[in-house]
């Protein structure tokens, strides 16, 4: 049973910098997808970015050029480096994972809050 394991969350003035990290514990199959999605208060959660192995990378329109996702695949783990934060930044961060074999099987991260405010 694969376990996601977050951290780097926190309080950040506008203009800042942060860093997510999400390690998958209980071994990973090796296709997968493994990225970040957010829930702000009052609002749906959605797509921030994601990798999948052998592939390239997907963003967010209202992150790109700020965000970017990278992983270790030697360690299972995937981060968020979070650039020029903004305001409308403020959510609870999930790290996500999804491994492509039959039947695919998805996890969630208990999540970790960004709040970006001066």
């Amino acid at each position: 049973q694969v376990q996601l394991v977050e951290s780097g969350g926190g309080l950040v003035q506008p203009g800042g910098s942060l860093r997510l990290s999400c390690a998958a514990s209980g071994g990973i199959f090796p296709k997968n997808r493994m990225g970040w999605y957010r829930q702000a208060p009052g609002k749906q959660r959605e797509l921030v970015a994601t990798s999948t192995t052998g592939t390239t990378t997907n963003y967010a329109d209202s992150v790109k050029g700020r965000f970017t996702i990278s992983r270790d695949n030697d360690k299972n783990t995937v981060y968020l480096q979070m650039n020029s934060l903004k305001p409308e930044d403020t959510a609870v961060y999930y790290c996500y994972a999804a491994e492509f074999k039959l039947p695919m099987v998805e996890y969630w991260g208990q999540g970790t809050q960004v709040t970006v405010s001066s």
